[in-house]
């Protein structure tokens, strides 16, 4: 598979204020796809500034663009339920022409967990939700009414008619580095998704997240393996900025070409870099970030 090249466009501008014209222009220096985080907020800097959710941001995309594709990247269970999710899917779907991927994963215990006024869930509860969350939201996508009881969600007659424009739905692309979250990548996962090894982000070495990395991915394999999936025809996406080197990929052409061949060797099939925000933790020279995003690929063929 050729490597693919996609952005992520954090909401936090107003769409009239700056928001509108990096979409825009995302399609112009033709990414692949333009993702947006789904969450009610985010770290600091953005914490007390402001943040514009997920569906409503990709909503007004859909209007402004006509061939990238669009996602989030990720939704998870800490504030979202799988019925009204798959009805605010399904239109967006349909709004956009067929254009959208769900990034999905088991969220975290930032600032999203507690919202809703509940305590933060344990790493073994969210795996548990979301093992339950992503079948349901499977169903709900693909059939025309769905009843479900389950431990954490419930469905009762939700209907979804008619579906989404994306046969039999839109793609999932699903976040996951643990062994359940891995089976539940390769069973509903269009794509899968990882960021690296969190453990690496501060002290590890370049050469030392390749090596998590390639492990990630073969226990991705063995997890499709186990039902008879070929890993090979699963697309990879590296979202980029923590790993150790996070900044290098951004420093120049080269240094991109270099940072994603690498990872094109171990089966990725799409990179994924940030819009840069000046003065924050994705600050980088927009005029490299264009050259990459029309250059680079024609580099890696």
């Amino acid at each position: 598979m050729s490597l693919r090249l996609s952005t992520v466009i954090l909401p936090y501008r107003r769409w009239h204020e700056g928001s509108r014209e990096a979409w825009q222009r995302a399609e112009q220096l033709g990414f692949h796809t333009a993702y947006t985080y789904d969450h009610l907020s985010w770290r600091v800097p953005f914490r007390d500034g402001p943040w514009f959710g997920a569906v409503p941001t990709l909503t007004a995309a859909a209007g402004v663009t006509e061939r990238m594709r669009l996602g989030t990247l990720v939704t998870s269970p800490n504030f979202r339920h799988p019925v009204t999710l798959a009805k605010e899917l399904i239109s967006l779907d349909d709004m956009s022409g067929g254009r959208i991927t769900l990034g999905i994963g088991a969220g975290g215990t930032g600032f999203d967990a507690t919202a809703l006024g509940q305590e933060p869930w344990t790493p073994r509860e969210r795996a548990n939700r979301l093992a339950e969350f992503v079948p349901l939201l499977d169903r709900l996508l693909t059939e025309d009414s769905v009843s479900f009881e389950g431990d954490f969600y419930s469905a009762h007659e939700a209907r979804n008619i008619p579906g989404c424009v994306q046969r039999p739905r839109l793609p999932f692309a699903v976040a996951a580095t643990g062994p359940r979250g891995l089976r539940l990548a390769a069973r509903h996962g269009q794509a899968w998704v990882t960021t690296g090894d969190p453990k690496l982000y501060e002290n590890g070495t370049s050469e030392q997240s390749i090596q998590a990395i390639r492990g990630q991915v073969e226990k991705l394999a063995d997890a499709c393996a186990e039902i008879g999936r070929d890993v090979a025809a699963m697309d990879k996406i590296l979202l980029t900025g923590f790993t150790p080197d996070r900044d290098r990929p951004l420093e120049s052409l080269d240094a991109f070409v270099d940072f994603a061949g690498r990872h094109r060797e171990l089966g990725f099939t799409e990179i994924v870099i940030h819009w840069p925000i000046p003065d924050t933790y994705f600050a980088a020279d927009e005029k490299v970030f264009e050259q990459i995003a029309m250059e680079a690929s024609a580099q890696l063929g």
